[in-house]
């Protein structure tokens, strides 16, 4: 693992972040400009196809995001050899933010699909109530904390 990551160091190091960039920007981008703009749309059936589309395509990108998030955080850990490091602390909080935010984006996950499976069956206030928290609570969440998991990325990069 020592070698991959000192002749590919860039290489994991930019997945990494452009990882948490996708996913971190993509919930911003969701929360805070298509939320919004759907919002306008009147017709309750055309609101909810058009959310559960959206998330369908945030879906498609970010769980690769996510797994490759995973595999490099475990290059990084192994060959920077963070166990030993007084940088150890941090690379656990950030860590452990990343691991909440992924139980978090299974939550979401999951609340989506069962939206989809109740609007697919006409029951559109059920659909509604599956999307509502995920809007309100999940994905502000996920944002905070991944503002915080990068804030935390940056620390241990400039060490």
């Amino acid at each position: 693992m020592q070698t991959l990551f000192n002749n590919y160091s860039s290489i994991i190091v930019f997945l990494h972040v452009i990882s948490a960039v996708l996913w971190v920007g993509g919930m911003i981008a969701i929360r805070f400009a298509i939320h919004y703009s759907i919002q306008d749309i009147q017709e309750p059936k055309i609101k909810l196809e058009r959310t559960l589309e959206n998330l369908r395509r945030f879906f498609n990108m970010v769980i690769p995001a996510i797994l490759i998030i995973l595999l490099t955080a475990i290059i990084m850990i192994i060959s920077l050899n963070l166990k030993q490091s007084s940088l150890h602390s941090i690379a656990i909080a950030k860590e452990s933010i990343w691991t909440i935010m992924t139980i978090v984006f299974i939550t979401i996950y999951t609340k989506r699909n069962k939206a989809q499976k109740y609007f697919e069956n006409n029951d559109f206030d059920n659909c509604k109530k599956q999307l509502a928290p995920i809007a309100k609570y999940f994905i502000p969440l996920n944002i905070l904390l991944g503002v915080i998991a990068i804030y935390l990325g940056v620390t241990l990069r400039g060490f």
